[in-house]
């Protein structure tokens, strides 16, 4: 293993564990080198690591600080299973359980939001996200069957994305997402451990492929306290209109 790798997974463990909280600074660059006889440049590729994987936050002048590592950002622009964000992330406890794989035809809302005849096949698949121990999502996928002919419970427990492209090579395209915050619902508190939370933040979204096919609708209820959604925002300058220049 890397040395700044190793380094960078003791301050993680640090955080994780709760050794580490929200807000407290971390010795600075000199101190880590002559505290545990790493180079500078060890040190500084484990930090960036730490600020790449959202652990920490470097500001200028003052040094590194923990951040709140008790919400997992989620990204809204992205299109991203749970395999791949729990990879991207970090996370070293989870999970996916699988609740339910049926085939389902003429459920209106299902209909509506695929845009397909009440006697179109559909997969309904329901899967159970535990993080760390912590039932924190409630994903609710419905695939055509169509263009989705075949699945199977340890594909759902793997990922369907994964099996789209690379066995079905499938082009998955693009999403149209909507966030909103909704009571929870006896299926969620049967499925999450939301304690003495009321509310749940519910993701839905329509999936297409990249020749525009709609294929997919999501419906992913999510324990309010641990995610936040992110997006990187950009402004769009337009060009001036010369008949409007002074």
């Amino acid at each position: 293993m890397n040395k700044y790798y190793k380094l960078y997974n003791q301050y993680r463990l640090k955080i994780e564990e709760g050794d580490l909280k929200a807000g407290e600074k971390l010795p600075s660059e000199k101190e880590i080198m002559e505290d545990q006889d790493y180079s500078r440049d060890t040190v500084r590729k484990a930090l960036d690591l730490l600020v790449e994987n959202g652990y920490i936050a470097k500001i200028k002048g003052k040094g590194s600080f923990v951040l709140d590592n008790s919400k997992f950002d989620f990204p809204v622009a992205g299109l991203i299973s749970f395999k791949e964000m729990a990879g991207k992330v970090g996370f070293s406890d989870y999970s996916t359980e699988v609740t339910e794989l049926s085939i389902i035809r003429g459920v209106e809302k299902v209909m509506e939001e695929l845009k397909v005849d009440s006697d179109e096949p559909i997969w309904k698949v329901t899967r159970v996200r535990k993080i760390n121990g912590c039932r924190v999502i409630l994903d609710k996928d419905y695939f055509i069957m169509g263009i989705v002919e075949h699945l199977t419970k340890e594909i759902c427990e793997d990922s369907i994305y994964e099996y789209l492209e690379k066995e079905l090579k499938l082009r998955i395209g693009y999403a149209r997402k909507e966030i909103v915050i909704e009571f929870a619902t006896e299926e969620d508190r049967k499925f999450l451990d939301l304690g003495e939370y009321e509310m749940v933040a519910i993701v839905n979204t329509s999936v297409y492929l990249q020749n525009g096919t709609l294929f997919q609708y999501t419906q992913s209820r999510h324990r309010p306290d641990k995610f936040r959604f992110v997006d990187v925002a950009r402004r769009n300058f337009m060009k001036a209109d010369p008949h409007e220049m002074p």
